[in-house]
C-alpha cells in the first residue's frame, strides 16, 4: 500500500483522500478517493457507496456535487469510495458467472473477490469504520454492469445499486451467431434464474442520446430497449417501481461523463436525501 493523500479545502464540507490498495487478486495496484463528509455527528449512520469507474468521478468534480447537496442539507451522510478502472477494464467489469462473447469479463469473478475480501476489510480498518449503516455500489457503462453483478450476486452485503447507461447489451453470442434478446442477455439472464432480495432497491438511468444503435428496428436504441428488458426481469421477480425501482431516462442524455454528473445528484437524493 501506498501512503495516501488528503485534499480539503477552506470550509469545505467534504474532504477527499486519496490512496492505492494492492490487489493478490487482480495482481496490481488499484487506486480510489474517498469522498468524506466532514463532522459527521454518529459515525455508525454513515452509509457507504463504492463507485466504479472512479475516475469518472474525478471527471465530473464530483466532491462539488457532494458539496453542494450538504450545503443544502438535501444529503445524509455517505462515504463514497470512487475506484479507478485498470488497464484491463473490459477482462475486470462484467458478470462473474460468465464472459462475454469476445471472451470479454474473464476477471469479473476476480474483481468481485477484490471488492469483498481485499477491498472492504481495508477500508473498515483505514477508516476505522467496523460497520456502516448500509453498503452500495453505482457504476457507468461497464462499470454500471459491474456494480449490478455484484450487488445481486451479494445482496446480502447491499441495498442499492445505481447504474449510469449500463451495459445490459452484454451478452454471449454475437449478432451473427443466432443471438437472441430472449437468451443471451447475460445480466437479464442472472435476474431471470435468480432469487428475490425484496431489500434491494436499483435505481436506472438512460440516456435517448447513449447510442444509436436498434437492432431490432423498433424505433427506440437499445441500451433503452435493454434497461428497460432488464426492469421487466425484476419486476417478474416481484420488484416494483413503487419500492424498489426507479428508472430515469433522459431525454438530452449522452453516453458521457457530463450526463452522468447531471443524473447523479438524483441518484444521491433518491438513496440517502433528508
Amino acid at each position: 500500500m501506498s501512503d495516501s493523500s488528503t485534499t480539503t479545502l477552506a470550509n469545505s464540507l467534504v474532504s477527499v483522500e486519496r490512496f492505492v490498495v494492492y490487489s493478490d487478486y487482480l495482481e496490481r495496484e488499484v487506486q480510489l478517493d474517498a469522498y468524506l463528509p466532514k463532522s459527521v455527528q454518529k459515525p455508525e449512520q454513515m452509509s457507504l457507496l463504492l463507485v466504479n469507474d472512479g475516475q469518472d468521478l474525478v471527471s465530473m468534480k464530483f466532491e462539488d456535487i457532494l458539496e453542494n447537496l450538504y450545503k443544502s442539507e438535501e444529503l445524509k451522510p455517505v462515504m463514497c469510495l470512487g475506484i479507478h478502472c485498470g488497464e484491463e477494464r473490459k477482462r475486470e467489469y462484467g458478470v462473474s458467472y460468465s464472459s462475454d462473447f469476445k471472451q470479454r469479463g474473464d476477471k469479473a469473478g476476480l474483481y468481485s473477490k477484490f471488492i469483498l475480501d481485499e477491498l472492504m476489510p481495508y477500508v473498515r480498518k483505514h477508516f476505522n469504520m467496523p460497520h456502516f449503516k448500509e453498503k452500495c455500489y453505482a457504476g457507468f457503462s461497464l462499470g454500471g454492469l459491474s456494480a449490478m453483478d455484484i450487488a445481486w450476486n451479494h445482496s446480502s452485503e447491499f441495498s442499492k445499486v445505481g447504474v449510469f447507461s449500463g451495459s445490459f447489451w452484454w451478452r454471449r453470442k454475437g449478432y451473427d451467431d443466432g443471438y437472441d434478446d430472449e437468451l443471451d442477455r447475460l445480466m437479464h439472464l442472472q435476474i431471470r434464474k435468480g432469487k428475490m432480495s425484496p431489500w434491494l432497491q436499483f435505481y436506472i438511468q438512460t440516456g435517448e442520446l447513449d447510442e444509436k444503435a436498434d437492432r431490432n428496428q423498433n424505433g427506440i436504441i437499445d441500451s433503452i430497449d435493454d434497461a428497460l428488458d432488464l426492469v421487466v426481469e425484476l419486476k417478474a421477480k416481484g420488484y416494483t417501481e413503487s419500492q424498489h425501482i426507479k428508472y430515469v431516462q433522459l431525454a438530452d442524455g449522452k453516453h458521457d461523463v457530463p450526463t452522468w454528473a447531471k443524473a447523479f445528484p438524483d441518484f444521491l437524493k433518491w438513496g440517502w436525501g433528508k
